[in-house]
């Protein structure tokens, strides 16, 4: 049997207490999860394997019971080998047969189409035996479908009884709702959608999921800047030059043109993924660690970016495309929809003023990765004019790698060995899997561990979501109004224009390395 890590923590207590404390503290109430489209891709890609991995590590509490509603007409049995394979396939941890018994007999299903009211009926049903068998009607419904129906689910869940409008408080009994994005495709349809939801559930009963704050780098930000005092007092403008965030693919759209047209790399990515990242990166320290606290840090940041101009989309927003995404099924044979977007934002806060901040995502590029990086600002050149006009002195860069291989280095300046002075660059990293000799949870773990518990932190709230949208709606207006996109070779670092945008204030992006 393998033995649990023995990493020391600050007060000289071994891991593998300090985790069985932490998991005992730290699970949920019995639960009822319902699944809303549960026989679709996300269901059996993330949803299933994160519970089931859950389910291994022992942090859920019995019984918690996983009702899957969609439109198929299945038996429970025929839900579970649905299941199954893609568990096999997706699960972190092997699917063993008991392991996989005592998953398939926590599993429930609802077949109907979800404007009739009788699947709510037959669902009803469900939940108030779940309450009989434990779980004291405690339920979190995921929304894993399209958002146009949310609006019928939302309805009839209402009518028939199993939500209600209550505020909820951390750790209080109660029903929850997961939305997943995309959370409008404009800041009008954000609000409406927000509106509309907000009829039916307060806003502590709202989660709207954002799988990269579910990362283990993304969540230790926090942890590394205000846990380590090297590196708070040098967060700021006095000794950052600037920030790139990065979120390269590999892979084009993989089948999913119909969507990707009515989306596009903008909205799919940086409206989302990079603002929230850029906002934990940049954030003031919060009052304390609860949800409120730190979203409201959070939403300063956002509110502090500078506004976009037209000057700015025409200077500071780079468009490319992948070439062949047009030949792409269900993309439009002219298509104007960008695969690839770098920008610049500017916070203006006592922080950060003066500090660029470049985004950049894309696919179709040389390597996959998402990355946060801090550049630190250069030296005097005082003692290194000759090192530094063979550009061999170059500024510290703080690397927070989200994924893959999560975890963190340090690029410093370091003397050569010899007898001269040389200088020279060196890397320390530390990878999460390695520091601590365990495996890294996948993001959804994390998040439907984190709403069962009721605990918001990693989850969006309507203010920030629809200051993200006001801050993006200018490109996307300037973009669709106007034809004008870089095609780009794939494999590639994306259009050169990005690289130009950069290099006009005298900087330079980290370069994509092929694997």
């Amino acid at each position: 049997m393998t033995q649990p890590p023995r990493y020391e923590s600050s007060q000289g207590v071994t891991g593998e207490i300090l985790e069985e404390v932490a998991t005992k503290r730290r699970r949920p109430e019995p639960t009822a999860i319902v699944i809303f489209g549960a026989t679709g891709d996300l269901g059996g890609r993330k949803l299933a394997p994160a519970l089931f991995n859950l389910m291994l590590d022992g942090a859920l509490t019995e019984p918690t019971v996983i009702i899957g509603v969609s439109r198929t007409p299945l038996a429970v049995e025929q839900f579970a080998e649905h299941l199954r394979p893609r568990l096999a396939e997706f699960s972190r941890q092997p699917v063993e047969p008991a392991a996989w018994d005592k998953f398939a007999s926590s599993l429930d299903y609802v077949g109907g189409d979800f404007a009739n009211d009788a699947t709510y009926v037959a669902l009803k049903v469900r939940l108030e035996a779940a309450k009989a068998a434990g779980t004291r009607g405690n339920r979190v419904f995921y929304l894993a479908t399209p958002p146009s129906v949310f609006a019928v689910i939302l309805e009839k869940l209402q009518k028939h009884g199993l939500i209600e409008r209550a505020v909820q408080k951390r750790g209080v009994l109660g029903c929850r709702v997961i939305v997943e994005k995309p959370f409008g495709r404009d800041l009008a349809s954000a609000r409406a959608l927000n509106e509309m939801i907000g009829n039916y559930l307060h806003e502590t009963q709202i989660y709207r999921i954002d799988h990269y704050l579910g990362k283990e780098t993304v969540q230790n930000i926090l942890v590394l800047r205000f846990g380590n005092s090297i590196f708070e007092p040098l967060w700021n403008r006095n000794h950052i030059s600037h920030v790139e965030i990065t979120a390269a693919e590999t892979i084009g759209i993989e089948g999913r043109g119909t969507f990707y047209e009515q989306t596009g790399v903008v909205r799919d990515i940086i409206q989302n993924h990079l603002l929230q990242v850029m906002s934990l990166v940049t954030m003031e320290v919060p009052a304390s660690f609860s949800a409120d606290d730190i979203r409201d840090e959070k939403s300063q940041v956002l509110r502090s970016v500078r506004n976009l101009s037209l000057n700015d989309v025409a200077n500071y927003a780079v468009r490319g495309q992948y070439r062949g995404y047009r030949d792409e099924h269900g993309v439009a044979p002219e298509s104007e929809t960008a695969t690839y977007a770098a920008l610049r934002l500017m916070i203006d806060s006592w922080r950060w003023h003066g500090v660029p901040f470049y985004l950049r995502a894309g696919k179709k590029l040389a390597e996959r990765l998402t990355e946060v990086q801090i550049h630190f600002k250069s030296v005097p050149l005082v003692l290194f004019k000759d090192e530094a006009a063979g550009n061999v002195l170059q500024p510290a860069v703080l690397t927070l790698r989200i994924q893959p291989s999560e975890g963190i280095s340090l690029r410093f300046v370091a003397k050569v060995p010899g007898e001269s002075i040389n200088v020279g660059n060196v890397h320390m990293t530390m990878t999460y899997a390695d520091a601590f000799k365990r495996p890294i949870s996948e993001a959804y773990e994390r998040l439907l561990l984190d709403c069962m518990r009721g605990d918001a932190t990693l989850f969006n709230r309507r203010d920030s979501v629809d200051r993200a949208w006001e801050l993006i709606q200018p490109i996307l207006q300037v973009w669709e109004a106007t034809p004008g996109v870089t095609i780009y070779e794939p494999g590639g670092c994306g259009p050169a224009d990005a690289d130009t945008m950069m290099t006009r204030d005298g900087c330079s992006w980290r370069t994509l390395v092929a694997e």
